[in-house]
């Protein structure tokens, strides 16, 4: 994909989904706290769950660490299922921080890209895309980091190539976007946050609002799905237009012309 038609894309997104400010750095502990508070891990459920463990836990790396299961449980609740799975979790990345980091991750942040991003991924559900998030919005490294749940609109959208690997689909989508974007924090944050926020409004992997996305003309999910549904429509329009021309052959004959009382003379 060319600069520039990704960069229509983008602001055809940005017209539908809000203009993205540009960001300060973030905390790593709170993104890798906040990722774990939702499941499914959504930006609305994470935020949820991480009001709801603010107001009764914390979001220290003390606090969770003392903090009753039960209690860990209950405000995980808020953000969706198996909150007792992501209240051992967040205890588990309280944890790590304490023992590793003195319970600040900034230091993580420090060492040599290769070695933050293998550290990161020691965390709860943080892997690649989590790992290449956190070292973006932490202004560590402009990397071009994607959405982990929304890879499909990049790829629909001509970034990269689908493979049945995970992985592979990912670093082909990621490779496709550096090479299309400015390396900067503000352009890659920026494209990340619209994939994402397309991704889980518009863009979804199971039943994609189509009529709603401004970028069909660039989507090969769309353009697919276009060819596919002519082409079941064309034998329905074929038997229609058959029928048709029976129907005036009929209606032309003498027979039926002359109407069913007097073709019994």
């Amino acid at each position: 994909m060319t600069a520039a038609r990704l960069t229509r894309i983008l602001a055809e997104l940005e017209k539908l989904h809000g203009r993205v400010k540009a960001s300060k750095p973030a905390s790593p502990w709170l993104l890798i706290l906040r990722r774990n508070c939702g499941y499914p891990a959504s930006d609305k459920a994470c935020a949820k769950g991480f009001a709801a463990l603010r107001k009764e836990v914390g979001t220290t790396a003390t606090a969770i660490a003392k903090a009753p299961q039960a209690k860990l449980a209950r405000a995980a609740r808020a953000g969706g299922m198996m909150p007792e799975l992501r209240a051992d979790r967040l205890r588990d990345i309280a944890a790590l921080t304490l023992r590793d980091y003195g319970g600040d991750l900034r230091a993580l942040l420090s060492r040599p890209l290769a070695e933050a991003r293998k550290l990161l991924k020691q965390f709860p559900t943080i892997g690649d895309p989590g790992a290449d998030m956190i070292l973006l919005f932490t202004h560590t490294a402009p990397i071009a980091a994607l959405p982990s749940n929304a890879l499909q609109v990049p790829l629909r959208l001509g970034l990269g190539t689908e493979s049945k690997a995970y992985s592979t689909s990912y670093r082909s989508a990621q490779a496709a976007l550096a090479a299309a974007l400015p390396e900067t924090f503000d352009a890659r944050i920026r494209a990340y946050t619209l994939l994402k926020e397309h991704g889980q409004e518009i863009f979804k992997p199971a039943r994609p609002l189509c009529e709603r996305c401004p970028v069909t003309a660039s989507c090969a999910y769309y353009q697919t799905l276009s060819r596919l549904r002519t082409e079941q429509q064309a034998p329905c329009r074929s038997r229609s237009q058959a029928g048709s021309v029976q129907r005036a052959d009929r209606s032309s004959s003498p027979t039926s012309s002359a109407g069913p009382g007097l073709a019994k003379k």
